[in-house]
């Protein structure tokens, strides 16, 4: 028996607008991703997780999804938001068909199918592509830190963590031992006296030295996965989120997690994407490469990325694939067209010869102009500098759905110049 949902029906007529269709403009672009969701996008793997007829029926979950999009366009990401919206914009109200699911009903809409919503982004670059978008004549990988869900000062070294276990364990030890000398004493005077009673601080400082156990448990397991005896003595353990790291951000050090899209040079569609709990880039950049061909059927043609990325292993994965690549050997000085660096080995050579040759002329310069205005729109234009979930596979969702709805205003954007209709 399938599940019965809810009614959603937006070309339901009313009085004064005659339907929710006319709440907002034929051309807006609350119909362009209600439709996209509805007709063109393969939701079964979120609808198969609706099998029981009992209970109250739920929201539509193509409404819900759409919701999100729409949302997430719009630059709202907080579930509480996302709530008032459909009770107060009538953009919003174009898209649920005047539903209001209550902002518990869209969180947990968000976290119950994180999996299958990320999955939505190649079906998306999927009509991009066929909206004549992405052509992968060139394409320029880089990353960008976005601030986890966690502070920074709930962090310690392992060092640290060393030493606060050792002060915990003492002091402790140190109530132990005074309790222990006033229930002999009290002993010694009534042989019925009542032991005395740990007190809840003495309780909280047992449970941090567990917690500080298990921090440097979990350090130590890292190491010993990367093949070092134990951790260094800087490494670092988030107690808010364990799996997001101290990096390097543009003004200061943060919380974060590190962020990676590889975008198409003649049309800024994001056609790979990826997020790291590591603050360097350049392991990433087989498995962005091998992304491309995996989300698209077909590999680059050129490639271009910063000097973060640059290594003979990583030039070699690029000449295997037969990408001509334009990466940095090291840092551009200001005013200068010559790569400066330092490098015996042969491709990396033979790289920094191909861009001195380029000068001011190289593919290289596509770089900037490719990557970082994605950056800039996904952070400065929407508002998305910080993760609303913790744990990497759970970021790893959110960024996904960040890249989905980029490309999808890219595809929108194509469809109100050429009039591209969702197929």
């Amino acid at each position: 028996m399938s599940k019965t949902f809810r009614d959603w029906d937006v070309e339901q007529g009313w009085l004064l607008p005659p339907s929710v269709l006319d709440f907002v403009p034929p051309d807006h672009l609350a119909h362009f991703v209600r439709d996209t969701v509805r007709e063109s996008l393969d939701l079964s793997a979120i609808m198969a997780q609706y099998t029981e007829e009992r209970g109250y029926p739920p929201y539509h979950p193509t409404m819900m999804t759409a919701l999100l999009l729409y949302a997430y366009c719009q630059g709202v990401y907080s579930s509480r938001r996302i709530a008032k919206g459909c009770t107060e914009r009538l953009d919003f109200m174009a898209v649920t068909g005047l539903n209001q699911p209550d902002f518990r009903t869209v969180s947990d809409f968000r976290k119950r199918h994180l999996g299958a919503l990320s999955g939505l982004f190649v079906q998306v670059l999927k009509l991009c592509r066929q909206a004549g978008l992405a052509k992968l004549g060139h394409v320029a990988l880089d990353g960008t830190k976005v601030k986890a869900n966690a502070l920074k000062h709930k962090s310690m070294s392992y060092k640290r963590l060393g030493e606060k276990e050792a002060q915990l364990k003492r002091e402790v030890a140190e109530w132990f031992k005074r309790a222990d000398a006033i229930d002999e004493s009290e002993d010694r005077e009534e042989r019925n006296a009542a032991p005395t009673v740990m007190p809840e601080w003495v309780a909280n400082k047992q449970a941090r030295i567990q917690r500080i156990r298990e921090a440097k448990a979990a350090l130590e397991a890292e190491a010993k996965s990367q093949g070092e005896a134990q951790p260094k003595p800087k490494e670092q353990y988030n107690f808010t989120d364990p799996q997001s790291a101290i990096m390097k951000g543009p003004d200061s050090f943060v919380q974060a997690y590190n962020a990676q899209a590889v975008v198409d040079a003649d049309s800024q569609v994001i056609v790979a994407q990826a997020l790291s709990d590591r603050p360097t880039d350049v392991t990433l950049l087989g498995q962005m490469v091998g992304q491309i061909k995996a989300n698209t059927g077909r590999q680059a043609q050129e490639f271009s990325a910063d000097a973060g990325y640059c290594s003979e292993g990583n030039l070699a994965v690029l000449a295997r694939r037969k990408v001509r690549a334009y990466i940095a050997t090291g840092k551009q000085r200001h005013g200068q067209a010559k790569i400066v660096g330092r490098g015996r080995q042969a491709r990396t050579q033979a790289m920094r010869r191909r861009l001195a040759r380029g000068a001011y002329r190289s593919r290289y310069r596509l770089r900037k102009q490719t990557v970082e205005p994605v950056f800039g729109q996904i952070k400065q234009a929407r508002g998305f500098r910080q993760f609303l979930l913790r744990g990497l596979d759970k970021t790893s969702g959110e960024w996904s759905l960040i890249c989905t709805v980029h490309n999808l205003l890219k595809l929108a954007a194509r469809r109100s110049r050429g009039n591209v209709a969702p197929s």
